[in-house]
Order: C-alpha cells, then structure tokens, then sequence
C-alpha cells in the first residue's frame, strides 16, 4: 500500500470539530475549489506573495502545485505538511507546519487559510492549535513562530490567544506598496500555559524519521 512506503498519508489530527491530514487527491480538488471560490476581501493582500491575485482557476491549480511541490521535495532536514482541514467531513481550509533542521534547531514554522465562508467562526484557533500540538508534544519543538501583516488582525488575535509573543517587524513590498509584517514566536512554556483545546494525534510514529524528530 502506498501509506507504506509514505506513512504521513495516515498521519491524523483531530480536535472537537476538525480534522488535519494530507488530502486524498479529489478532497485536493476540494481544497483547490475552495480557494478559487475566495480566501480574502479584494481590497487586501494577506500574503506576502500575492498568489490569490490570480484569476480563478489559476489560484486553483496553484493549490494543487503548490502541494505536490512540497509533498515531492520534503527531507528529514527540510519539510513542510500542508494538511487540508476538514469540518464535518467538509474541506474548510489548509494548515501549514514545516521545520528546518528540527533536530537542531527545534523550532516549526506555521501558515494558513480558511475558504472565506469559514471565516470568524473560531476555527482558525483551533486548527493552529492542533499543529502547534503536533510540534510540541509530537516532535519535541522548543518554539513555534508565525507572521501576519499589520493589515491582518485576525490572525494576530489567534497568535495571542495561543500565547505567542511579539518578535519584530520586517518590511515587505506587496501589491506596490510597503507592507509591514509582524513576528510571533511561541515557546513551549507558553504553549503550556494556553493550550485549552484537546487534540488527538494518529499514525506519528513512523511518521518522526521523516520529519527529523526522533520517538518520545
């Protein structure tokens, strides 16, 4: 079976209401339906790359590439889950979590989307926060960090109720105009204090040599 040779495909997270994996081939097709549908109000650019400028059908495709390219390039020493989440059995968005060197460096990066009719619905938080529990009880991380322009309160708010701390600011160029991006790092005794939501992790074991972790 081809979850043996790649076992991240039954690699499971599950909180109260969603559930985090990487996507069968026709829920990436929902994923990718999502997307084109609309992730942001026109008028504003979350991303530092500005990929939902793009026509429909091309934001579609560039969800499908986009996944492929980082399920097709990962290492032990440099990786990234791009796991599609799941409402009641419905695609609702995607969350990201990757690390450099883990061994060494025991920090994780996270991003994310919700389909715009999903948003304000607290689920954002709780998918976060299902990643961050993969990081920290999973892999063994020190440090979660996450980024969000100052036009992005949302996101901002999620990093805080999840006991991130401000960590500066870089200086982005976006859409042709500067865009200031603020920093968020999580410690594990941060993590500790605010984490309030259960998460449920499957199929991790022989999911660590291929993430740079080693088993508990």
């Amino acid at each position: 079976m081809l979850v043996d040779h790649y076992p991240m495909l039954a690699l499971r997270l599950t909180t109260p209401r969603l559930e985090l994996r990487l996507p069968a081939p026709e829920e990436l097709s929902a994923l990718a339906d999502l997307a084109a549908e609309g992730i942001h109000p026109p008028d504003v650019m979350p991303f530092s790359e500005p990929w939902t400028d793009q026509a429909p059908a091309e934001r579609a495709r560039s969800v499908v590439q986009h996944h492929w390219r980082h399920l097709g390039s990962s290492t032990p020493d440099d990786w990234a889950l791009n796991l599609s989440v799941f409402a009641d059995g419905v695609v609702v968005g995607m969350q990201s979590v990757g690390a450099r060197n883990l061994r060494v460096r025991r920090e994780v990066a996270t991003g994310s989307w919700l389909g715009q009719r999903f948003q304000g619905q607290g689920i954002g938080t709780e998918m976060r926060a299902a990643v961050l529990h993969l990081a920290f009880a999973g892999l063994g991380a020190e440090a979660a960090v996450s980024t969000a322009f100052a036009h992005n309160p949302a996101s901002q708010v999620i990093s805080r109720k999840l006991g991130y701390q401000p960590d500066g600011t870089d200086r982005y160029e976006v859409r042709g105009a500067l865009a200031i991006l603020h920093r968020f790092r999580l410690t594990r005794e941060s993590w500790e204090r605010h984490r309030t939501v259960p998460v449920t992790i499957e199929g991790l074991a022989p999911c660590l040599p291929l993430l740079g972790a080693e088993a508990g």
